[in-house]
């Protein structure tokens, strides 16, 4: 394994997801392992364009693998969407010794990577988010952890909302993207779940259904709706005036980011992480880690950005067909 590199950077960027601090450990101590220097940038690509770097030890990641959220925290910045912030985040990284960069987050994070690395410094991305929309890989870290808090957290507002014979509308995070909420409707049994991807903002639809539930002798009825359509509140009040039943909307938030991360998340991050280092050893350049069939790849950093991702139809068909429609295949 020839070594072309002698430090390695890693940031976390945009979201923090539960799992980050796993990957963060396993950049460290693999490229340790090896012979390199790692340097840890906090608080982002805003915290890159400070100077807000230090180099990390082996014990500096002990014991942060069961800790939500990210060791080297994580931040926004507007300017690295100017033609001026990528260039000068790449001079800080070389004032700073540091030879090739690895970036934990989403798309985001992975396009401000991508414009780094056209000023010279090699980047490797590593998906961390819980909203699971990347393209370039079926699985992100983060998502496991959130998608479990979320359902829990369903499933307790099914208790009272049985006790009390109300509707529920729970609003689960996800951005755009819909698959927090399309996991978490068909393991809690909602009978509703809206996705950006696939709503067709019908509200005659939704409440002839939630009557069909009831009229069928359910005496609670959970809709699970995605961050990207919203407006809970005023959807909750629209259908219980409608439907005559009491109607309640929850807004589950930022709950879904944080706690310790599943062994799931962790497993990952920790391969992730490690595989990342790997592949700046084989000499790759611009890369990310992505997962796929079951094993842990790459892909070239501008062909993953040109991906496209799509919520599988049979997913949402079973989701529909199991709810209580009891629709048949097509």
């Amino acid at each position: 394994m020839k070594k072309e590199i002698g430090t390695i950077g890693v940031l976390t960027s945009g979201g923090d997801s539960p799992g980050m601090n796993a990957a963060i450990r396993a950049v460290v101590r693999r490229a340790i392992g090896n012979d390199l220097k790692v340097k840890g940038i906090y608080k982002g690509y805003q915290g890159l364009l400070d100077g807000e770097i230090k180099e990390l030890k082996a014990m500096d990641v002990s014991e942060t693998m069961g800790r939500g959220g990210t060791i080297l925290y994580t931040a926004r910045s507007k300017f690295m969407l100017t033609e001026e912030g990528p260039k000068r985040a790449a001079q800080v990284l070389k004032k700073h010794g540091i030879d090739a960069l690895v970036v934990i987050g989403g798309d985001g994070s992975y396009k401000g990577a991508g414009a780094i690395s056209k000023h010279g410094i090699n980047v490797v991305g590593i998906p961390g988010t819980i909203d699971l929309d990347i393209a370039s890989t079926e699985y992100t870290i983060g998502f496991d952890t959130a998608v479990n808090t979320a359902m829990e957290a369903i499933d307790k507002i099914k208790d009272t909302s049985a006790s009390h014979e109300r509707c529920s509308i729970i609003e689960v995070m996800g951005r755009g993207a819909g698959y927090i909420a399309l996991w978490c409707g068909i393991a809690t049994g909602a009978e509703c779940i809206l996705l950006p991807e696939k709503y067709d903002f019908d509200e005659r639809k939704l409440v002839e259904s939630i009557i069909a539930s009831r009229e069928r002798g359910k005496k609670l009825q959970i809709i699970v709706n995605a961050e990207g359509i919203g407006h809970s509140a005023a959807m909750a009040r629209r259908i219980q005036a409608a439907t005559g039943i009491e109607t309640r909307a929850t807004i589950l938030g930022y709950m879904q980011r944080g706690g310790s991360p599943t062994c799931r998340d962790r497993m990952c991050a920790s391969v992730m992480g490690a595989y990342a280092v790997d592949i700046l050893l084989e000499g790759k350049q611009n890369r990310v880690v992505a997962y796929t069939k079951g094993e842990i790849t790459d892909y070239d950093l501008e062909e993953a950005l040109e991906m496209q991702k799509e919520i599988s139809d049979y997913e949402y068909r079973i989701a529909n067909a199991l709810s209580g429609k009891y629709q048949k295949t097509e």
